[in-house]
C-alpha cells in the first residue's frame, strides 16, 4: 500500500473527536515515563484522573486550580481566534496580580461592594495596558507578536520580583511578599468550608463573554474573518489592524483577571510564584478546546484535574509531581500535531 496526504477538510464529527484522540495518544506516550518511575500504570492513572473526583473536597480543589486556567484559556483563545498569537498571558497575569495587590492595600476603609469591582476592573485595565505595546508593534510595524509577548513575560516577572525583594518586602517576616490586602478586597467564598471563591464565577462570565462576542456580535464576525484570512478580510472592508488591536487588549484584560483572582481569592498578597505557569497552560487549554468556549472550559478543568491528580499520585505512589507538567506539555504537542488532521487526510491506495 502507498499513501498520499491530501488537503481536504475533515468531517465535523471527526474534528470533534480530535481532542479525545490527543488525550489518548498523550497517555500512551507518557506511559513510558510512568513505567520508568517504577509505578503501576493503571494505578497511577487512577490517582491522576479518578481519585480527585471521588470526594467533595478534591472536586472543589480541581475547580480552584481550574479558575486561573479558565481565564488564561479564554484570554489565549480570544486572541488566537483572530489570528493574534498572544503568548504573553503569563506576564499579563502578573500585571493583574500586581495591580490587585496594590489596590487591595490602598483602598483600605472602603466597603467591599466598591473595592472588589475596582480591584477587578483595575487589574484588567493594567494588564490590557501591558498587552498594548505588542499590539501596537504588530498593527503599526508588523512586528511578530509571538516574540514581543513572550519576552514581555520575563520583563513583568522580573519587575514583580524586584518589587517583592525591594519596596514591597514584608518588613516583619522579611519574606519577599507584598503586604496583605484588606478584608474588603478579598473575594468571598461561593461554597462554605472551601477555597472556591468568586473568581470562579468571574471566569465563567469571561467564557460567556467570549461566546457572546464571537457568536452574537458583528465584531465577532469580523474577528472570524480576520482569523481565517487577513487579506481576504481586508478586501471585504474589515479594518484588520483595528480588530487585532482591540482583541489584543481584551485578551490581556482577561488574563489580568486571572492574576487578580489568585491574589484576592487565595493568597491575599503577591508572591513571586503566584503563577506556576498558568499563562502557558492557558495555551494548552485554548488549543485542546479548539478555541471554543465550551471546549476551553472542559480543557481547563481537565488540566486542573491533572494538576490535582499529580499531587495525589505523588503522595500515594511517590511518583514525581512534575509528571503533570510533562503530561500538559505532551498534550499540547500532540494536539498541535493532530490538528493537522482537520485540514489534511491520509489517502491509502494499492501500488
Amino acid at each position: 500500500m502507498q499513501f498520499r496526504i491530501e488537503r481536504r477538510e475533515a468531517p465535523a464529527w471527526f474534528r470533534g473527536l480530535i481532542p479525545l484522540f490527543a488525550i489518548g495518544v498523550t497517555l500512551i506516550l507518557v506511559a513510558g515515563l510512568v513505567w520508568l518511575s517504577g509505578a503501576n500504570l493503571l494505578q497511577t492513572y487512577y490517582y491522576f484522573f479518578i481519585k480527585p473526583l471521588t470526594s467533595r473536597t478534591s472536586v472543589i480543589e480541581v475547580l480552584v486550580k481550574s479558575t486561573p486556567l479558565l481565564l488564561t484559556g479564554a484570554a489565549v483563545a480570544f486572541a488566537f481566534y483572530t489570528g493574534y498569537w498572544n503568548i504573553g498571558a503569563e506576564g499579563q497575569l502578573y500585571a493583574g496580580a500586581m495591580t490587585a495587590a496594590w489596590l487591595g492595600v490602598v483602598l483600605k476603609g472602603w466597603p467591599a461592594f466598591v473595592v472588589i469591582p475596582i480591584l477587578l476592573v483595575g487589574s484588567a485595565a493594567v494588564a490590557a495596558l501591558w498587552a498594548l505595546p505588542p499590539a501596537w508593534l504588530k498593527t503599526r510595524l508588523n512586528v511578530d507578536e509571538v516574540v514581543t509577548t513572550l519576552l514581555l513575560n520575563s520583563v513583568m516577572i522580573f519587575f514583580v520580583s524586584a518589587l517583592l525583594n525591594g519596596p514591597w518586602r514584608d518588613p516583619v517576616t522579611n519574606w519577599p511578599q507584598s503586604p496583605t490586602i484588606v478584608q474588603a478586597a478579598q473575594l468571598p467564598r461561593i461554597l462554605a468550608r472551601s477555597r472556591l471563591h468568586l473568581g470562579f464565577l468571574v471566569a465563567v462570565l469571561a467564557l460567556l463573554f467570549f461566546w457572546w462576542i464571537t457568536a452574537r456580535t458583528s465584531f465577532g464576525l469580523r474577528m472570524r474573518a480576520v482569523g481565517r484570512g487577513r487579506e481576504a478580510a481586508r478586501f471585504m472592508g474589515v479594518q484588520v489592524d483595528q480588530v487585532v488591536f482591540r482583541v489584543a487588549l481584551l485578551s490581556g484584560a482577561i488574563a489580568g483577571l486571572a492574576g487578580a483572582s489568585e491574589v484576592a481569592g487565595l493568597h491575599y498578597h503577591l508572591i513571586e510564584a503566584i503563577s506556576p505557569g498558568y499563562g502557558y497552560s492557558g495555551i494548552v487549554a485554548a488549543t485542546l478546546g479548539s478555541l471554543h468556549p465550551v471546549g476551553v472550559a472542559l480543557a481547563a478543568i481537565f488540566i486542573g484535574l491533572i494538576s490535582t491528580g499529580a499531587q495525589t499520585a505523588s503522595r500515594a505512589l511517590s511518583v514525581p509531581s512534575f509528571l503533570g507538567d510533562v503530561i500538559q506539555a505532551t498534550l499540547l504537542l500532540v494536539t498541535l500535531a493532530m490538528l493537522l488532521l482537520r485540514s489534511y487526510r491520509v489517502h491509502l491506495f494499492p501500488k
